[in-house]
């Protein structure tokens, strides 16, 4: 199926501010033939999102971050600040990639070398509109440490490197809880030897 079996019903603007939330009427063809009743959905409307894991391949680092989440608070978690790799939105007038290297810098002051896609997913289709397209960067871990961030934007943010073992074994242990980080942890943790290759370091 594709988008010319849904038919939008109508639909309007609820909330207008950092987040944007629409409501939607719209109905869909079923599986088994014929249409779906109107259904009313309320959407997160999120501009595009890059991940970036920045990857130190010759020592075999991964740069992380931890920062204070106003979701975690929120849901009450008792430790309201979330290991992650480098994310952010990606502004109208940029392309994945330069707002990868963007963030990168401000986020953890490393400079990409070389940049890989992995993938692009939806972390909560049933309500957001956000598509999050994941990198791996190559970047040198010499020196990575510190406080950095956008303070304009509110911005604290905590930088260290760990193993690639090390940060896979904070996601087993649910110290990385986010679907970013344990997503792109994982996929390194999986793909390191052959990402090790094709970017020319001996095992």
């Amino acid at each position: 199926m594709n988008r010319d079996d849904v038919e939008l019903e109508g639909s309007e603007i609820l909330h207008q501010g950092f987040f944007r939330m629409d409501h939607f009427m719209l109905r869909h063809r079923l599986f088994a033939g014929g249409w779906s009743p109107a259904l009313s959905r309320e959407i997160m409307l999120r501009n595009p999102v890059a991940a970036v894991i920045p990857y130190d391949p010759i020592l075999d680092r991964v740069v992380l971050i931890e920062q204070f989440r106003g979701g975690m608070f929120a849901a009450g978690d008792p430790h309201p600040w979330s290991i992650e790799v480098v994310a952010g939105i990606i502004e109208p007038d940029e392309t994945a990639e330069d707002m990868a290297r963007r963030e990168t810098l401000e986020e953890t002051g490393c400079t990409i070398a070389r940049l890989e896609k992995v993938m692009d997913y939806y972390p909560s289709p049933g309500g957001c509109s956000e598509c999050v397209a994941v990198f791996c960067g190559e970047v040198s871990t010499e020196g990575v440490g510190g406080i950095h961030g956008n303070a304009a934007e509110g911005e604290d943010i905590r930088v260290f490197s760990e193993t690639t073992d090390d940060a896979m074994a904070q996601v087993m242990s649910g110290a990385i809880n986010n679907s970013i980080g344990i997503i792109g942890i994982q996929w390194l943790a999986l793909n390191r030897q052959s990402l090790r290759q094709r970017w020319g370091v001996a095992e």
